[in-house]
């Protein structure tokens, strides 16, 4: 098991979040995580990150404790893709990608040439090798993005934790982005992803994990848990489903409600 919660609860001071959340997680799957707003997705995935303590339960990676691991040892594990955000100095797409490699490196060493190849080949990966060389801050959504698939890549982790990366990404690169990320999962990495679109979930996912008022509402395979009544549950709307050749795809009824 490559990622194992198991009854995982927190809270900010008196109020509780996360309420005995238990799932897992193994290599070359893709598991999105749905629910609205304020439902603890961002804390559960900075709990498995190791930047929330004082949560009861256990997280564990192949039988392993995260919590009593180091910061190194940790991103042997999971490597984290982020929001689209600021850099505060401006750094080239190439040194961008090297800081995945600095677990491998002792502190204030230079990258060696070998860093340098996997940060390329990490780039060749997703298809932005001819970014290297551009300044990070000006690229567009979606070059960014790219580029921190490829950081993440280079970091040489099996674990890749996504919390809602194409948030502020056009609807053509929230799908490149998700195909990619998807085939890093077909590749053999497990993929944790929060999302806000369940269409994408489900086009998309493995499995998915539905979180309500901070407990699981529902988990398991696209195909089986995605109905009416979920969505109606998680989002306060109703919406019907078309089967196309493509798949499942779902369709808000507009005007349903008074």
């Amino acid at each position: 098991m490559s990622l194992q919660i198991e009854h995982l609860s927190f809270a900010y001071r008196e109020h509780r979040v996360l309420k005995d959340i238990s799932f897992s997680l193994n290599l070359g799957e893709f598991l999105s995580v749905l629910g609205p707003n304020g439902v603890g997705k961002s804390t559960l995935f900075r709990c498995i990150l190791g930047l929330l303590d004082g949560y009861t339960g256990s997280i564990t990676s192949h039988g392993e404790n995260l919590a009593s691991m180091s910061r190194r040892e940790m991103s042997r594990r999971i490597a984290y893709i982020p929001q689209l955000h600021s850099p505060p100095f401006s750094y080239t797409v190439l040194d961008s990608v090297l800081m995945g490699t600095t677990r491998q490196l002792s502190a204030f060493a230079q990258p060696k040439k070998a860093q340098i190849m996997q940060a390329m080949e990490a780039l060749e990966r997703v298809g932005a090798a001819h970014l290297a060389e551009r300044d990070f801050s000006r690229l567009s959504g979606g070059e960014q993005q790219l580029t921190l698939v490829a950081r993440a890549i280079a970091q040489q982790a099996e674990i890749l934790v996504m919390d809602e990366p194409t948030s502020a990404l056009d609807y053509g690169n929230q799908l490149r982005i998700l195909q990619l990320v998807r085939d890093l999962s077909r590749e053999g990495y497990a993929v944790l992803i929060s999302m806000h679109n369940p269409q994408h979930a489900m086009t998309f996912s493995s499995r998915i994990l539905a979180l309500m008022d901070g407990r699981v509402a529902a988990e398991g395979k696209p195909e089986e848990i995605m109905t009416a009544e979920l969505i109606q549950k998680l989002y306060g709307v109703d919406v019907d489903f078309m089967h196309t050749q493509n798949g499942r795809v779902l369709v808000p009824v507009i005007g349903a409600r008074a």
